[in-house]
């Protein structure tokens, strides 16, 4: 499966929700950038890639069973939605239980265990800062306890 092809299923499986079609259009942009950035190799950069696509997949769940997409809720059912999102594809079990394992986890931003974890908090945090129009002092806070990356750290300087 390719990313293209992950993009088009998300697509899809967002049934015409203009918020989180841009929204993770827009993590996935900054992520890969920041991979590319990074100079990861080309299985890791197709990791953050679809990572970056996939990374708020229970969104829409969570907005229907609890009322709001909280990122603990996320964290909570995401597993089981990528298992049966990728259920079907030629993607490796390792692959599929490495992305899994970032989206069930990526509100929680002590423990990062990767480069491709790293990165994904960084690009859904670029795009946050900026939907949320946080203030000058969030901004900077995020920045200097959040970014770790040359290129992430580079992005935030130049956008906000």
């Amino acid at each position: 499966m390719t990313v293209a092809e992950v993009v088009k299923k998300m697509v899809e499986y967002s049934k015409g929700d203009l918020h989180d079609i841009n929204h993770f259009m827009k993590v996935y942009a900054y992520a890969k950038t920041i991979a590319e950035g990074e100079n990861l190799s080309p299985e890791q950069q197709k990791l953050v890639e679809v990572t970056a696509v996939v990374h708020d997949i229970a969104c829409p769940l969570c907005r229907v069973k609890y009322g709001n997409a909280n990122g603990k809720h996320q964290e909570e059912e995401s597993a089981a939605l990528i298992e049966e999102f990728f259920s079907d594809s030629d993607l490796p079990k390792e692959f599929v239980d490495r992305v899994s394992y970032i989206v069930s986890h990526h509100h929680t931003i002590t423990g990062i265990d990767g480069i491709d974890y790293q990165i994904l908090v960084e690009a859904d945090f670029l795009v946050n800062l900026a939907e949320e129009q946080s203030s000058r002092e969030t901004i900077e806070s995020v920045k200097g306890k959040i970014f770790k990356t040359k290129t992430g750290i580079w992005l935030i300087n130049k956008i906000f």
